[in-house]
């Protein structure tokens, strides 16, 4: 009883690494921001390499995300759950319960809600509720704010002033005045399992992760926090651990064209203290 007692910590402490695909016609592609697309590869034949290399979860992001090419997606995700061994998380375009019911069909293991979730916050209640929540994901997408708001959850930079974070949607295009903490918070209420966190502060930059908001979110939520956005070479991944308390750390070019690998990755972070699987 002890023994299996400690191995349901070690699980529960371990520390996920996690590769992104976005997907555009049933193909990998990335840019920054969307803009100046290049074709990266068949997304499971990616998605086996991550495999191989240990990654925890991929995740499929599809970009386009319209009616038109859902069958496109759902027969990559199809060939995904029938190759992988490892969750499946698919995002984009999800607005209501069809689409997730579509989506865990196909083999998804969860499914991530953003502009939708915000337009309709009962999606996330009713995912949950038919599903479980460990299958709803919130993905969140934020931006900071420097204007006053006495509503808002203030949040420390490293500069030694503050602002607070506003939840944007439509891929960061449109500021919608809620404040992130609380957002990610009433998302827990209403049942999501795990928020995945994406700061258009640092998305694309290589520069890091948003480590203020990432910690903010982390310390405020009982669910795992997943960090997006920003990661540039290994100290990145040690960062979103170390300082922003996440649960997991989501990449994507730096695998895609080869500057780390998934084990690179790890083997980096065990070394440096944090539980890994390896």
């Amino acid at each position: 009883m002890i023994v299996f007692r400690y191995r349901l910590l070690a699980m529960a402490l371990t520390r996920r690494i996690i590769p992104c695909l976005d997907l555009k016609d049933g193909r990998v592609v990335k840019g920054t921001h969307f803009i100046d697309l290049r074709d990266a590869g068949d997304p499971v034949e990616l998605a086996q390499r991550y495999n191989d290399q240990g990654a925890d979860e991929v995740v499929f992001l599809d970009i386009t995300a319209s009616k038109e090419n859902r069958g496109t997606m759902l027969e990559v995700i199809g060939r995904a759950a029938d190759q992988l061994f490892l969750p499946l998380t698919v995002g984009g375009g999800i607005r209501s319960d069809e689409d997730i019911q579509q989506l865990l069909r196909a083999g998804a293991d969860k499914v991530s809600v953003n502009t939708s979730a915000v337009l309709d916050p009962s999606l996330i209640a009713r995912g949950a509720s038919r599903f479980g929540t460990q299958c709803i994901v919130l993905a969140e997408d934020v931006r900071r704010n420097y204007r006053e708001n006495p509503d808002a959850i203030p949040v420390s930079l490293p500069d030694g002033s503050s602002c607070w974070y506003e939840v944007v949607i439509y891929g960061g295009s449109k500021p919608t005045g809620i404040d992130a903490v609380t957002w990610a918070i009433e998302a827990e209420e209403k049942g999501a399992g795990e928020i995945l966190l994406t700061s258009m502060e640092t998305d694309g930059t290589k520069m890091g992760f948003d480590i203020p908001i990432t910690r903010a979110i982390s310390e405020a939520v009982g669910i795992p926090v997943v960090a997006s956005g920003g990661v540039g070479m290994l100290e990145h991944f040690y960062e979103g651990f170390a300082y922003g308390k996440a649960d997991a750390c989501l990449a994507a070019s730096v695998f895609h064209y080869g500057q780390y690998t998934v084990r690179q990755v790890k083997e980096y972070l065990a070394n440096r203290g944090i539980p890994v699987r390896l």
